[in-house]
């Protein structure tokens, strides 16, 4: 599918007449994509935002820029460390506010990259990619990508180790605030668990949900229900909603389906298992945990990458 999109009323859209775009999504979590090789493009926060707007804008959750790192000073910092990472994953949420990565978002990007002919990448292939929660390897799996992740950690980890809770989440539709365990995936979430699945369709998440006390940049917060049984053959299974900070509800979040699978895993105990799925509005992905370098646990995070479609600003 080829678009052309018509001339806005928005003046953030005048100064990129003539860019290209494509449309992409990782189970329903979906992307305005720009490709910028010789790093030309300064997109300004308005317009992300006004591109991102689903009534007169291309919409989206947030906006990619593939630009290599050579041409961004957190890009030649990385490369410094990991010459492979020539491209760098420049994301904005879709209000415009800069995001340190997407777990969904870097599979359609590195699809995006395929796509364009910017890359090759054979099946089982590996791509260092460069973002601001560090380098993150991705490996195509077929249609799919996997991800690793890097290290989690907990944000307030003394109460974490000593209450295995750390914040209080209010929400609408919920009666009462609940408890809720904050993660770091390089960008940060805020964990709930919740006992039945109406409880999480009753959920109301038109507004964010107030976090005390909520982490220095702010948080994403998720929203789980462990299944019944948690673990079938081997493999945990929770499903989840998100509020996404600068975005709203998304129909996916890659990091927070990590996020919230260790959540779990630590609620549930040394039983829990290595390997998730995650059930999210847009589809399932794959997450499961393994010994990184230097002793600390790395998450992976697997799911599809789609193109749904190309055009030009006008």
């Amino acid at each position: 599918m080829d678009t052309t999109l018509a001339e806005t009323t928005e003046p953030a859209f005048r100064t990129l007449s003539g860019l290209r775009f494509s449309k992409g999504h990782g189970t329903g979590n979906d992307f305005v994509l720009v490709a910028d090789p010789e790093g030309v493009h300064t997109i300004t926060a308005e317009a992300v935002a006004a591109l991102c707007d689903r009534h007169r804008g291309i919409g989206g959750d947030g906006l990619i820029r593939a630009v290599p790192s050579r041409f961004l000073p957190e890009g030649r910092e990385l490369l410094a460390a990991a010459p492979d990472a020539e491209w760098f994953m420049d994301y904005r949420n879709g209000d415009g506010s800069l995001s340190e990565m997407c777990g969904n978002g870097v599979r359609v990007f590195v699809h995006f990259l395929r796509t364009e002919g910017l890359i090759e990448l054979p099946d089982g292939g590996a791509l260092a990619i460069g973002t601001r929660a560090g380098v993150k390897t991705v490996v195509r799996t077929g249609d799919d990508y996997a991800v690793d992740m890097g290290p989690w950690e907990f944000i307030f980890p003394g109460e974490a180790t000593a209450k295995a809770m750390d914040s209080l989440v209010t929400a609408e539709g919920l009666e009462v605030p609940r408890p809720a365990l904050s993660v770091s995936m390089g960008n940060p979430h805020t964990v709930v668990a919740l006992a039945e699945l109406s409880e999480l369709a009753g959920t109301r998440l038109f507004t964010a949900p107030v976090v005390d006390p909520v982490p220095a940049n702010g948080t994403n917060v998720e929203f789980v229900v462990p299944s019944e049984p948690l673990v079938h053959d081997g493999i945990g299974s929770v499903t989840m909603r998100v509020h996404e900070r600068g975005v709203g509800e998304t129909q996916s979040c890659g990091t927070g389906a990590c996020a919230a699978a260790v959540a779990i895993r630590h609620w549930a105990g040394a039983e829990a298992p290595d390997s998730w799925r995650v059930h999210v509005p847009g589809g399932v992905v794959g997450v499961k945990f393994f010994a990184g370098p230097a002793g600390h646990e790395h998450v992976e995070l697997s799911g599809p990458a789609v193109i749904v479609a190309t055009g030009t600003l006008s």
